[in-house]
């Protein structure tokens, strides 16, 4: 299984850090071992001093596929859940300003959280689904599928044409405006629709 995940794919999130809109896809992967276990906490690692929580809508493929088509995308797919993908925006900073991947900054032990999946079904149209972040019990993140630069099946052709997709495999398609840091005892809220879909501690 495998984590592949679509940065600046929000143009505002990419506004709100002075990133440019980007033509095609920002791809990063993400191990295994970055899974956080289920009723686990989010952990910050002592090598960071500014890890971000980013609110995303994650996909699981259902089906093995490769060069897949736009058209054919939906059928990859039939479960949708919220995650975080938490970043050490110190360290990315750093890595960015030397031009090398980010991968310490995003890929660390621990550094993605995925709630429970729901079957596309329940949605009228998974190409504008709802979702947020609380930190807190306030919110900072609010989203749409809609508002994405690059749509699910967009992302899932685009994909398919470097890697191979293989099921289980997950797709983080993004975050919206709104990331910023996380201390010891926050508690995270997600929200797809009007469900809450995860919720973890920091610890």
């Amino acid at each position: 299984m495998k984590i592949i995940c679509v940065g600046r794919n929000y143009a505002s999130h990419a506004q709100e850090l002075g990133n440019e809109v980007p033509k095609e896809p920002a791809l990063f992967l993400k191990p295994e071992t970055a899974l956080i276990a289920k009723r686990q906490p989010f952990f910050i690692p002592d090598f960071s001093n500014d890890i971000h929580y980013e609110a995303e809508v994650v996909i699981k493929i259902n089906r093995l596929g490769k060069n897949i088509q736009a058209k054919f995308a939906s059928k990859y797919y039939d479960k949708v859940a919220l995650g975080i993908d938490f970043t050490a925006r110190d360290l990315q900073k750093k890595l960015k300003e030397k031009g090398l991947p980010w991968e310490k900054s995003k890929a660390f032990d621990g550094s993605a959280a995925v709630g429970r999946f729901v079957d596309v079904k329940h949605f009228v149209d998974i190409q504008n689904v709802r979702f947020s972040l609380a930190v807190n019990k306030e919110v900072k993140q609010n989203g749409k599928t809609s508002e994405m630069v690059f749509s699910i099946n967009q992302l899932i052709e685009y994909i398919s044409t470097f890697f191979t997709l293989k099921i289980g495999d997950l797709i983080f398609t993004g975050t919206p405006a709104g990331v910023g840091s996380v201390t010891k005892n926050d508690f995270l809220e997600l929200y797809l629709e009007d469900d809450l879909n995860l919720s973890l501690t920091v610890k």
